[in-house]
């Protein structure tokens, strides 16, 4: 089995006494557009192996491409959410090297004319001190296919026996946006990373023009990292860790290079610029190959495409398409629904902002809506690596579980049954308990009985509150409980238990 060298690294706080970080991040978002940028193939997850290719994005000879309408549109309003300014005028290039998952040996990008320039965006870190990164770019190119390294220990090239190729990847609309150098963050560098590209990830989701989902690869983050001596202001050498596929693991892998590159500098070596790969279950990069510049790359003008040149009218429509910001969003919504700053941040980080919200609006109570999606459900999607919506609850499920607990027909220990039942795809809440016969006896004579029985067999502790320890009618109420096999008002009970007590 393949092993991963372990290179050196420095203590974290012994990097920042000597060296102050400077990043850069790249994040490539897949649109969510029907079709592809240049031709009319499908942009379908998980369709089969090369079954949504065309001689266009497989790079036939001959092949013409066409500007997909909705992806540049899509790549404007981005743009605007991110304070940018939007070129009049801008083109395609070729950025040319080879590589097996490249079908044309090129890919179709923008080079030093990106359709969105010069933007900003400001971020909320965890003790909601706010950040602004400053954006270089957001430019317009084509996603690469996907290379499947398959018989060895790791998924990697190296040590494989053989390599697959699909192409039905190759060709999807792809906004990379790139950010100015980060530089004076000191120790909150990776917190920085991360709160940024969560913001990113808010954003394109709010804009509705990615599902910007990580683990799926239509968001991926390339993190630049590198080193000045403290007192210096000549940037160091970066080296670029590629396709970081969550928000914790960006977080990490900035942090992580941080150390390595200390360890680096304060031996006296130097720093080779490359791509890293990032090992999620060991936590370290390892070296990918030697990071070309740009002239490497031989861009040139695509011959094959018209520019692009959006009038000011378009840009102005398309503006006020802008959704409200993400952050100023969870602020207005967090006041609606009184939650704690800790609260609505569990909730954020959960990803169950919308979730909330619509159940909010399906009749559920703030409090009861985030009881529910931050109680079993999220602790069950947790355990099985799943998003919150893909759990089979929805809103107007926990619409109705809150209402049936309102109205008086379950107690909460009922309602816990009929969520088991709805998240085991037994069907709606009123279903799960119609169908497991769960509902509070409203008989009161009944409940009456019970309490009165309860209460001959219990003389010593009637005693105890007779004479003012109240907390021993908890004893009671349990045993009442399990009288009525639990279809009982826990509440009703105590406030009959103390009215026959005094």
């Amino acid at each position: 089995m393949a092993t991963t060298h372990v290179e050196p690294v420095l203590d974290y706080d012994e990097v920042l006494e000597r060296f102050d970080p400077v990043m850069g991040l790249e994040v490539h978002v897949e649109l969510s557009t029907a079709t592809k940028m240049f031709c009319s193939c499908a942009t379908t997850f998980g369709a089969e192996p090369n079954t949504q290719v065309c001689p266009v994005c497989l790079g036939l000879p001959g092949a013409l491409p066409v500007v997909n309408a909705k992806g540049v549109e899509s790549a404007i309003r981005i743009g605007l959410a991110l304070n940018c300014e939007i070129a009049q005028w801008c083109r395609f290039a070729r950025k040319n090297y080879f590589y097996p998952d490249m079908p044309k040996n090129f890919q179709t990008s923008q080079y030093d004319e990106p359709i969105a320039f010069d933007g900003y965006l400001d971020v909320e870190l965890e003790d909601g001190t706010t950040w602004r990164v400053e954006i270089e770019r957001a430019h317009m190119e084509e996603d690469t296919g996907k290379s499947l390294h398959m018989g060895g220990a790791t998924g990697r090239i190296h040590g494989a026996d053989y390599s697959l190729l699909d192409y039905n990847r190759a060709g999807i609309p792809l906004i990379e946006i790139v950010t100015k150098p980060v530089v004076g963050a000191g120790e909150r560098m990776p917190e920085v990373a991360k709160a940024y590209v969560s913001a990113i990830r808010d954003l394109m989701r709010a804009l509705d023009v990615s599902d910007a989902r990580m683990e799926q690869g239509s968001m991926r983050c390339d993190a630049n990292v590198s080193l000045m001596p403290k007192g210096s202001t000549q940037l160091g050498t970066r080296t670029e860790t590629k396709n970081v596929n969550s928000l914790r693991s960006v977080e990490r892998a900035v942090r992580y290079e941080m150390t390595r590159h200390g360890a680096i500098l304060s031996s006296g070596g130097t720093i080779l610029q490359e791509t890293r790969h990032w090992h999620e279950d060991t936590g370290v990069t390892t070296s990918g190959r030697e990071k070309s510049d740009a002239e490497d790359y031989r861009y040139f003008p695509e011959p094959d495409l018209v520019p692009v040149a959006p009038s000011r009218e378009w840009v102005e429509e398309l503006r006020a398409t802008l959704p409200e910001p993400p952050g100023r969003r969870r602020k207005r919504l967090q006041g609606e629904w009184g939650y704690s700053d800790l609260e609505m941040r569990d909730v954020v980080n959960a990803g169950a902002v919308e979730l909330i919200e619509s159940s909010v609006a399906a009749g559920a109570t703030p409090a009861a809506a985030r009881k529910w999606w931050m109680g079993e459900v999220s602790r069950r999607a947790n355990d099985q690596v799943r998003d919150l919506a893909d759990m089979g609850v929805t809103p107007e499920h926990v619409a109705e579980l809150d209402g049936m607990v309102r109205d008086g027909r379950l107690n909460d220990s009922m309602a816990r049954q009929v969520m088991d039942g709805v998240l085991a795809g037994e069907g709606s809440p009123r279903e799960v308990a119609d169908a497991r016969g769960l509902e509070l006896v409203q008989d009161d004579s009944a409940l009456e009985a019970a309490v009165d029985e309860v209460l001959g067999r219990n003389a010593d502790i009637v005693a105890k509150i007779k004479d003012g320890k109240v907390q021993a009618a908890g004893a009671l109420i349990g045993q009442v409980m399990k009288a009525m096999k639990g279809q009982a008002d826990a509440g009703k009970v105590r406030e009959l238990i103390m009215t026959k007590c005094q």
